[in-house]
């Protein structure tokens, strides 16, 4: 449960890919609470993904700032960032050939020196989080030698190695079965209990309204609405953000988002 705190505040962001582009962010604010999970919902090209990079830094806004920890990130140090905030990208190209477990102790970087090795300590938080995931069985297998699925997990094992405040999440269950998406979800809700933020995008609300409790709706680069997930997705906001009828239907005290035919 949230306890109301913002460990991440955006205020007034806007973004554009280049000077002759129109803005993918358009005056952009919003707080996310810490100890929480938020889901940013919209179509392709509402904006999420650049949302997520702005709050990591890898992309500079072109006005508004961002803040963690009520500190603006520029002024914070790269390597606390890289410490406090871990990102789980939706696709990402391997350049090396690295096994299981060396690419999970990559999530270990944030704490080694720049020549250091990892350590026992190391090797143990990158075990954890192999195993949480379920793939401890293939450690010793290529990365990418995976399927899309197990991929995604173990990108998602390298960021539980890193311990982050902060779990950036875009699209996490693109990829996955129905086995692996109940993991996941469970693995999600028990970082939530020990006080970990996070922060994922998806396309289905039907994901946000079984683990988020704040939802925001992004449509063309701007907030259309946010708070409460349970008083956010309702069928007029969703039908507003996606452009399409829906239908909400209440099953077990739990929202169920179908597109209206």
């Amino acid at each position: 449960m949230s306890d109301d705190r913002p460990i991440v505040q955006v205020q007034g962001v806007s973004f554009a890919y280049s000077p002759d582009r129109p803005d993918v962010l358009r005056d952009v604010s919003w707080s996310f609470p810490a100890a929480a999970v938020t889901a940013l919902l919209g179509p392709n090209g509402s904006g999420k993904t650049t949302l997520l990079n702005v709050i990591l830094g890898w992309l500079k806004p072109r006005k508004g700032v961002v803040r963690l920890d009520s500190a603006a990130k520029e002024g914070s140090a790269p390597e606390r960032r890289g410490r406090r905030i871990g990102l789980v990208p939706q696709d990402e190209a391997l350049a090396f050939e690295l096994e299981l477990l060396e690419f999970v102790l990559l999530g270990r970087a944030p704490f080694l020196g720049l020549l250091d090795r990892p350590g026992e300590e190391d090797r143990l938080a990158a075990a954890a989080a192999i195993e949480a995931m379920g793939l401890t069985v293939l450690s010793a297998r290529p990365v990418n030698a995976l399927s899309a699925g197990e991929r995604q997990l173990a990108a998602i094992a390298r960021a539980l190695a890193q311990d982050p405040a902060v779990l950036l999440l875009d699209e996490p269950l693109s990829h996955l079965d129905l086995g692996n998406t109940r993991r996941l979800l469970h693995v999600l809700e028990s970082l939530r209990r020990i006080g970990k933020t996070i922060i994922l995008t998806t396309h289905d609300p039907n994901i946000a309204a079984v683990l988020a409790d704040e939802a925001v709706l992004l449509k063309e680069g701007r907030v259309l609405a946010g708070g409460p997930a349970a008083e956010v997705m309702t069928a007029t906001l969703l039908a507003e953000t996606y452009g399409v009828p829906v239908d909400v239907r209440m099953i077990d005290g739990r929202p169920i988002i179908l597109p209206r035919l």
